[in-house]
């Protein structure tokens, strides 16, 4: 019997052909491999529902933590989603300011020669201080912060400067650079070089923050 239901793994019962018949006369038809039962029923055949439920599932996720009570971690799923909207937004937009940016130093060829222009003064500038030579210090600079390659160099800082950090370093290198024409005016050689040290360390920062810090020699 048990060999007849590994073959066959179909549930049998009798006919109605042979109700009238007994039990041992099933059991003799049966083993002359003559079927005279009909199934009851087939094995179970599932409906599509449960791939339907399965998508459900990942579409009612935070509902279904909302209802457990586990609102905080629905919460937190919510956020974090935003989250990574905002960072994928200020990747964004972090990447088109830095193309931008590149765009205007590239076609900034005059006022990267103007820059270059101030770093060779400020080079002349220091060498002089750093022989105690204040006078020559003083015709490298000129006699007022009107002297065109301080205006040029100017210019040229403010129309590159796009970030308020690059916006700082540009006021804080006129600050030093007018403590400089002060000091080699006034002879005082040792407040000429911490003036000196205050504007070149401002001008490399800000060559730094704008990209400009490989493009201009004398670094």
């Amino acid at each position: 019997m048990a060999a007849i239901f590994l073959t066959n793994p179909t549930t049998f019962l009798p006919s109605s052909s042979s109700s009238s018949s007994s039990s041992t006369s099933v059991q003799k038809h049966t083993v002359r491999g003559t079927s005279v039962c009909k199934p009851v029923s087939k094995l179970p055949n599932y409906p599509p529902q449960v791939s339907k439920r399965s998508l459900s599932i990942s579409l009612t996720s935070l509902f279904l933590l909302s209802l457990t009570g586990n609102t905080h971690a629905a919460n937190a799923a919510i956020l974090e989603a935003d989250d990574d909207l905002e960072l994928m937004e200020k990747v964004k937009k972090d990447r088109k300011k830095r193309i931008e940016k590149q765009t205007v130093l590239n076609s900034s060829t005059k006022d990267k020669e103007y820059l270059q222009d101030a770093i060779y003064k400020l080079s002349k500038v220091g060498q002089a201080i750093e022989n105690n030579d204040l006078p020559s210090a003083g015709l490298v600079l000129g006699q007022t912060l009107d002297a065109d390659w301080v205006k040029m160099a100017n210019a040229a800082l403010s129309k590159l400067s796009s970030s308020p950090e690059e916006k700082s370093e540009v006021d804080a290198f006129n600050s030093s650079l007018t403590s400089l024409y002060t000091s080699v005016t006034k002879n005082d050689i040792e407040a000429s070089r911490l003036a000196f040290v205050d504007s070149a360390t401002a001008f490399e920062k800000w060559t730094t923050l704008t990209g400009l810090v490989g493009q201009l020699k004398g670094l």
